[in-house]
């Protein structure tokens, strides 16, 4: 009998399987950009598990290995910020990444009150940037950081006065309401 894979909010457990799945995932990105000094390479276990605390964490497990992260936070005016979306390689392809956004999005709008997500990804990221489109989100600009790396923002904002149903269903698999 197989094992299914399963959505919930972060433990401080889960720093140290988070933190190596990072490493892991990121190595595509710094080759892409041929940048291996980027922040999700080089950030610590103290750092991370910091983010834990202060943030919104979800992570995939499938058993008791963590096969997928997501982090977010939310700003006063309500914009939420989610960043470090990661599938180990060998889960990719198969909609796990979507659903780990549907469900920091659900948890963010229901547990923070977020009215407007915000994402960023390099201009390389095509894979990047064909999920968060085909999950509502819009280019809204582009900053070149270095001569290899230009980083694109996308948003989407959450209908007013309601968590959309995509996420309130996420929330609930999550939380179990």
């Amino acid at each position: 009998m197989g094992t299914s894979v399963t959505i919930s909010p972060a433990t401080d457990q889960d720093a140290e399987q988070i933190l190596k799945l990072q490493y892991l995932c990121y190595q595509t990105e710094a080759a892409l950009y041929d940048d291996y000094g980027i922040e999700p390479l080089t950030q610590t276990l103290d750092s991370l598990r910091a983010e834990l605390g202060e943030g919104c964490v979800v992570v995939a497990r499938l058993g008791e290995e963590v096969v997928g992260a997501v982090r977010g936070t939310v700003d006063a005016d309500g914009t939420a910020d989610i960043a470090k979306l990661i599938v180990h390689p060998r889960m990719q392809r198969h909609g796990l990444g979507g659903r780990l956004l549907d469900a920091i999005e659900g948890r963010l709008a229901a547990e923070r009150s977020a009215r407007r997500f915000r994402l960023f990804t390099g201009h390389r990221s095509e894979g990047n940037l064909q999920l968060y489109r085909s999950h509502g989100y819009a280019q809204i600009g582009t900053e070149q950081l270095t001569r290899r790396l230009s980083l694109i923002t996308l948003e989407k904002t959450v209908p007013e006065g309601a968590v959309p149903e995509k996420e309130a269903a996420a929330v609930a698999a999550v939380t179990g309401v």
